[in-house]
């Protein structure tokens, strides 16, 4: 007998009561579903029976040659047939990966996408028998609590703790693509800017992310209060980059992230020596529990060999200065 709206049971479901369930309702068919299962009918029949004990409430209507899914049937179906796939998925790739070694890396989504990806093919190249899986997250997660390797922070020097890797700084300097130097003519003076759209975050102009902006760089060069030709804006700052190698107007570029760009000539520093510091740096946190790993240390060992080759790029020397304030 069914258990009454008054008594239903609140323990979980027996997982094996759902794969049969599940079965008989794609099938709508107990000899099927046994078959599929390789278990006797009468077999599955209990199974079903037992999990409209659990329930509380009929799955099927019986009939002498057909099943039929009830209303409660139906809706419990629409999340079963969506769990048992990524349960199976999780432990497939749970199974498929087991004994490989693995760093798991969590760091905020531009830097990733602009400087971390683009550098991977040359780890893996190197260490094929090592999966990289990163998390790419604004969220700062707690490596003491996450299953969390290594994490790549974006902080003022006293917002890390004792034990993070100084990876590089930052400043903020205005950038072009060079054919839209060659259309738009030379800019030889900060006022020269103006004639030009400038690109920036569209969230730059919170108190901590202040120093990003465009006006501060203005402001800075004598130019209160003066307006460009028109703005854009953009949420990531990546999308900030592609505009920029786009042709569609001047960046205020952090130079680490487009270090390959600058490399290769995509980008050009407008003008030299007008950059501005940001309190920001790179930190390289590794999780105490996975320090001892050999893997991870082969990864934190290459991040930090990247980071030397990128303060080469922007011309930051290897113990730069630590900068607590705004220029």
């Amino acid at each position: 007998m069914l258990h009454s709206q008054t008594h239903l049971r609140s323990r979980p479901i027996q997982a094996g009561y759902l794969r049969a369930f599940e079965a008989v309702a794609r099938h709508l068919s107990f000899r099927l579903a046994s078959e599929e299962m390789a278990l006797t009918q009468p077999a599955v029949s209990r199974q079903i029976q037992a999990l409209e004990e659990e329930v509380g409430t009929p799955l099927f209507l019986r009939h002498t040659r057909a099943v039929e899914l009830t209303t409660a049937g139906t809706l419990l179906l629409q999340a079963v047939a969506q769990a048992l796939p990524r349960i199976d998925a999780a432990v497939h790739h749970i199974r498929q990966n087991a004994g490989r070694q693995h760093v798991s890396v969590t760091t905020f989504a531009s830097f990733a996408s602009m400087w971390l990806i683009p550098k991977l093919e040359a780890f893996q190249r190197d260490h094929p028998e090592i999966d990289i899986r990163i998390e790419a997250s604004d969220a700062a997660l707690d490596l003491d609590v996450v299953d969390v390797d290594v994490a790549v922070r974006y902080a003022p020097p006293g917002r890390v703790p004792p034990e993070a890797r100084r990876l590089f700084g930052e400043s903020v300097t205005p950038m072009a693509s060079p054919w839209l130097l060659k259309s738009g003519g030379p800019i030889r003076a900060p006022e020269d800017v103006l004639r030009h759209t400038l690109i920036e975050a569209s969230d730059a102009y919170t108190p901590h992310l202040e120093w990003l902006t465009w006006r501060r760089w203005l402001d800075s060069h004598g130019l209160q209060k003066r307006q460009p030709r028109s703005w854009l804006s953009f949420n990531y700052a990546y999308q900030m980059t592609q505009a920029a190698l786009a042709g569609q107007g001047l960046v205020l570029a952090r130079p680490p992230l487009v270090a390959e760009n600058l490399a290769r000539g995509d980008l050009v520093e407008v003008l030299p020596g007008m950059a501005l510091r940001s309190p920001m740096a790179y930190w390289l946190l590794v999780s105490p529990r996975s320090a001892a790993r050999p893997e991870v240390q082969a990864f934190a060992d290459w991040l930090a060999a990247q980071a030397v080759a990128t303060r080469s790029v922007v011309g930051e020397g290897d113990d730069p200065d630590l900068v607590n304030d705004l220029d």
